[in-house]
C-alpha cells in the first residue's frame, strides 16, 4: 500500500519533531511518490508530481518570496511540504498558512529538530518494498495467465483465477447480458445471479475499466477494440487499487485470447449451457435454486414445468473427424433456432456426435404438450434441410416441476431417442416411453450375452441358410410376423403370388423348426427380430 502524507506524519521519526498542520489539512490523504530534501527557493524543474519535500525554510524566511514559494510548489505537483522550525524561521506566517488552504497544499511544521535523512530513508524504504510487491505481484499474475492461456484454459477456469486473486466475485458476461461463466467468492450464487440481466444493464458499458452503476460494479470490456464480445464484472464493491485494476484487465485479456485461439468452436454462452446441462445430469449440483439461478442467468426462462429432450440423428455416410465436428455444430445451431423460432426456452448441450440434449422451460400459460409438439417439429423440419442426416429422432423424457429432476430425465430421453432409430419411420415428432415399449426393453438389454445366445438360436437356421445361399426369407418372416396373419393381404404387400409365398413360409418352418402359427413362437421369433434389428442399428 502507497504511503499517504498522513502515514508519514504518523511515524515515529516524525513524531519526535512535533508535527503541526499549518495549512491544506484537508489533504493529507495524498499519495506520496518520493521525498525530497531541498532549500531552494524554485523547485518546479525538480518535481515531477506527487514528492513530500523537506525544508528548514530558507525561502518562507524572506516574506516577498513564501506566497510565490508555495504557489511553485503546487504548480510542480508536490504533495506537500514539510518545514522544520528553529533555523531559518521559528513560526510559518500566518499569510502563508491561509495560501496553503488556499491552494490546497498540505503544509507541516515540525517543532523540533530531526534528522532529515531518517525520514528519507524510513519513507523510500517502504515506498521502494511496495514497488517491488506490486511487481513481484504483477509478474505472478503475469504467469498465471500466460499459464493459462498456453494450456488452452477453459474461460470458468481464468475467471476463478482471477477472483481468488482478488478475493471476489467474477462474472463473465456477454454483449445481450447474459452470463458465460462466473466465480462466487464468498457470497451465495442465487445473491450473485439474481435478476442479474436487469442489474447489468444498469451499470453503464465503458470502454475501459470503470466504476459505475448503483451498486456499484467495476467493469472491463472483454475484446479488442471496437470488436468486444463481453465484459468482465465485479458485482460486489471490491478494493479499486491498481493491483485489482490489473488483475482484472490481465484478466480479460486472457479471456480475449482465448477467444481468438478458439474462434472456430461453437459460442461460449452455448459452452456455458453445455457445461450446466452436463453438471446437471451427472448429478454435480444439489441445490435448485443454484441450478436455477445459473440456468435462468443463460437466458432459461422461469417455467411451471421443464422436459428433458433428445435429438438423435443417424448420417448417410461414415463422416471424417472435422466433418462430423463442423456437422456437430450446425446441428447445434439449427437445434437452438429451432427453438427461438417456436418461441419457446431451452438450455442445449452438446454430449456426443450425433446427439443434442435439451431442457426445455414449459410456458407457464397454455399446455406443455403444445410446446413440446412446436420445438419437436421445428427440429425435424431443420434437421430434414441439412445435407448428409438420413434420419432424425427425438425422444422426450418425463415432465418435471425441477430443473434438477429434469435433467436427470436426460438419461431416459437419450434412450427412447436411441430406440427410435429402429423403429419404422412413422412421422411422428418425438417419442417417449411408451411408444417404444419392447424394444425400449430390448435396447437397454442388448448387449447381454444371454439375449444374444436367444436370438442366436432362435434364427440360427434361417441366418445359416441366408449366410450360405441369401435370399429374401428373413424379410418375409418379419412382414409375416408384423401381419395379422391374413396370407393373402400379406402376399399383395410382398408383391408375391399366394403359391410362392406359402413355399417360402413353408421353407422358412422346415430351416427353424417351429409352427409359424403357434402363437408362442410367433412372439418368439418376433422378440429375436427385434433383438437382431437393434443390435444392427446400434
Amino acid at each position: 500500500m502507497q504511503l499517504s502524507i498522513a502515514d508519514i506524519l504518523a511515524l515515529p521519526v516524525i513524531q519526535e519533531g512535533k508535527p503541526e498542520v499549518i495549512g491544506g489539512g484537508a489533504h493529507l490523504d495524498r499519495t506520496v511518490r518520493w521525498v525530497h530534501i531541498a532549500e531552494v527557493d524554485d523547485m518546479s524543474n525538480m518535481l515531477q508530481g506527487d514528492e513530500l519535500v523537506l525544508t528548514t525554510g530558507p525561502a518562507l524566511a524572506v516574506e516577498s518570496r513564501g506566497m510565490s514559494y508555495l504557489e511553485h510548489l503546487a504548480e510542480a505537483g508536490a504533495a506537500g511540504v514539510i518545514v522544520e522550525l528553529g533555523t531559518y524561521i521559528d513560526a510559518i506566517p500566518p499569510e502563508v498558512a491561509r495560501a496553503a488552504d488556499e491552494i490546497e497544499l498540505p503544509v507541516i511544521a515540525l517543532h523540533r529538530t530531526i534528522r532529515f535523512v531518517d525520514v528519507t530513508e524510513r519513507v523510500h524504504r517502504a515506498i521502494v518494498a511496495d514497488q517491488y510487491e506490486e511487481v513481484a505481484f504483477a509478474r505472478t499474475a503475469h504467469e498465471i495467465f500466460t499459464d493459462l492461456s498456453m494450456k488452452r484454459a477453459p474461460l470458468s477456469d481464468i475467471v476463478e483465477a482471477a477472483a481468488e486473486m482478488i478475493g471476489g466475485s467474477l462474472v463473465l458476461e456477454d454483449l445481450n447480458r447474459k452470463v458465460l461463466t462466473f466465480s462466487a467468492q464468498g457470497q451465495r450464487l442465487a445473491d450473485l445471479l439474481a435478476d442479474w440481466e436487469r442489474r447489468s444493464r444498469l451499470t453503464p458499458i465503458s470502454n475501459r475499466t470503470s466504476v459505475d452503476g448503483p451498486e456499484p460494479w467495476m467493469t472491463t470490456p472483454v475484446g479488442p477494440d471496437r470488436q468486444g464480445w463481453g465484459r468482465l464484472v465485479a458485482p460486489i464493491p471490491v478494493d479499486t487499487s491498481a493491483r485489482t485494476r490489473m488483475v482484472i484487465e490481465r484478466a480479460a485479456q486472457a479471456l480475449a485470447l482465448t477467444r481468438m485461439v478458439e474462434h472456430d468452436r461453437s459460442a461460449f454462452e452455448q459452452q456455458a449451457q453445455s457445461g450446466l446441462v452436463d453438471e446437471l445430469a451427472r448429478g454435480r449440483i444439489d441445490d435448485e435454486a443454484d441450478a436455477a439461478a445459473r440456468a435462468h442467468a443463460l437466458g432459461l426462462r422461469s417455467a411451471s414445468k421443464y422436459v428433458p429432450i433428445t435429438v438423435r440423428v443417424t448420417d448417410s455416410a461414415p463422416l471424417e473427424e472435422s466433418t462430423a465436428h463442423r456437422r456437430q455444430l450446425h446441428m447445434l445451431d439449427q437445434v437452438r433456432h429451432s427453438v427461438r423460432s417456436a418461441h419457446q426456452s431451452a438450455l442445449t448441450a452438446n454430449r456426443r456426435t450425433g446427439q443434442v440434449d435439451l431442457l426445455l422451460a414449459c410456458p407457464q400459460t397454455g399446455p406443455a404438450e403444445d410446446a413440446i409438439v412446436a420445438v419437436c417439429s421445428e427440429i425435424r423440419s431443420a434437421l430434414r434441410r441439412v445435407d448428409g442426416i438420413l434420419r432424425c429422432t427425438i425422444g422426450v423424457g418425463p415432465e418435471s416441476s425441477r430443473l434438477l429432476d429434469s435433467a436427470l430425465g436426460l438419461a431416459d430421453s437419450a434412450h427412447i431417442a436411441d430406440v427410435a432409430q429402429s423403429l419404422p419411420q412413422d412421422g411422428m415428432p418425438y417419442h417417449r416411453a411408451k411408444d417404444i415399449r419392447l424394444r425400449g426393453l430390448l435396447a437397454l438389454i442388448r448387449t447381454d450375452p444371454r439375449v444374444q445366445a436367444f436370438a442366436e438360436s432362435e434364427l440360427r437356421g434361417l441366418l445359416d441358410h441366408l449366410a450360405r445361399h441369401g435370399g429374401d426369407e428373413l424379410d418375409i418372416l418379419r412382414a409375416f410376423l408384423e401381419s395379422d396373419l391374413n396370407k393373402s393381404d400379406l402376399a399383395k404387400r410382398l408383391h408375391l403370388s399366394r403359391p410362392t409365398l406359402y413355399t417360402k413360409l413353408s421353407a422358412i418352418e422346415r430351416m427353424l423348426g417351429v409352427d409359424l402359427y403357434d402363437a408362442e413362437s410367433r412372439t418368439s421369433l418376433h422378440t429375436a427380430i427385434l433383438i437382431l434389428d437393434t443390435r444392427q442399428q446400434t
